[in-house]
């Protein structure tokens, strides 16, 4: 090979070799460049798939709980009030609103019912028919009517048939002595047993302001219209309805048992046998045999009966054969 032609091939090596070589500096060059731009050292924005790493290899903020592993705590993890000397919400010391409720529960509610205002009315003579209905039989008791709680009993319920709201409501008592039963085994004082007053009828009129209004005189110290006449349960006077005066008391005009022992109470108001005794009787009306209303005279006897028509003295051995049916006079404890 000629010395020309070797020089020729060498030449066309070199040639080759620096475009390679200039292809590898190229290369580089655009690999630097790329860094150059990751870095952004001109503020400008990076790539977005070249930024931060992701969340959970954020770098904890100053003063957060980082375990011994490096892990960083869930931001939402709830923070120990007592920890660090960590201060409370300012919610937590808030009142409770309901807590004034409660501090005002016993006072009642507008609307809670106001206890109904009893009526004026404590006193009433037993009606005739009062008696009747009671006792289930057309001549009433007679001088049986169970004892003094008998007696009251028969007053309380004849109260409730008034018709009057709230009379039921009331405290009633019997005006009736007895011989026993008292302190001491001995009587039993109708004036003690009734209250101290006011009395007022079924119409609202004044019967007697005090037991010294009960006991001044034959008739009670009040309104004259009632006293004259003292009125049944209904607020009616009775003599209207025949010739019924006699009312059951065996009292003193002091209102105190009268004496004569248990047969001057039908055997304390448990016995409707004729012989049994002749209890004292008032009037509730003033009548010729008598004008007292809690004294006048002695009944025929304890039996059950009822006479309305005036025939003299009266015939039989009952609680009404002078004149009535065994009626009792009710009196309330408050007025």
């Amino acid at each position: 090979m000629s010395d020309r032609s070797l020089s020729s091939r060498l030449c066309h090596a070199l040639a080759v070799c620096a475009v390679v070589l200039a292809g590898c500096v190229d290369e580089s060059e655009e690999r630097a460049g790329l860094g150059a731009d990751a870095a952004a050292p001109d503020g400008g924005s990076p790539d977005v798939g070249m930024l931060v790493p992701p969340d959970d290899a954020a770098p904890a903020p100053d003063g957060a709980n980082v375990p011994a592993d490096g892990a960083v705590a869930p931001p939402d993890a709830a923070p120990d009030p007592e920890a660090d000397g960590a201060v409370a919400s300012p919610d937590a010391a808030a009142p409770d609103p309901d807590a004034a409720v409660i501090a005002d529960a016993a006072v009642p509610a507008p609307d809670a019912e106001v206890p109904e205002e009893l009526p004026r009315f404590s006193f009433f003579v037993t009606s005739l028919e009062a008696m009747r209905m009671l006792s289930g039989s057309e001549n009433g008791f007679g001088g049986n009517l169970g004892g003094l709680e008998g007696a009251d009993s028969i007053c309380q319920r004849t109260a409730a048939l008034s018709g009057l709201p709230g009379a039921e409501r009331k405290m009633w008592r019997a005006f009736l002595s007895t011989a026993t039963g008292g302190e001491n085994g001995g009587p039993v004082h109708a004036i003690d047993r009734i209250g101290d007053g006011p009395w007022y009828d079924r119409n609202g009129r004044l019967v007697a302001e005090d037991r010294a209004g009960l006991t001044s005189g034959d008739r009670p110290a009040g309104d004259a219209q009632t006293v004259g006449d003292l009125p049944n349960e209904r607020g009616e006077g009775q003599r209207q309805f025949g010739d019924n005066h006699d009312v059951l008391t065996a009292t003193n005009e002091r209102g105190q048992f009268a004496g004569g022992g248990r047969a001057a109470t039908c055997n304390d108001w448990t016995s409707a046998v004729g012989a049994t005794g002749r209890p004292l009787l008032g009037h509730s009306w003033p009548a010729r045999s008598g004008r007292s209303w809690m004294r006048a005279h002695p009944a025929h006897g304890c039996a059950a009966g009822v006479n309305l028509i005036q025939d003299g003295p009266g015939r039989g051995d009952s609680v009404g054969a002078g004149g009535g049916y065994g009626g009792l006079y009710c009196f309330a404890l408050e007025p």
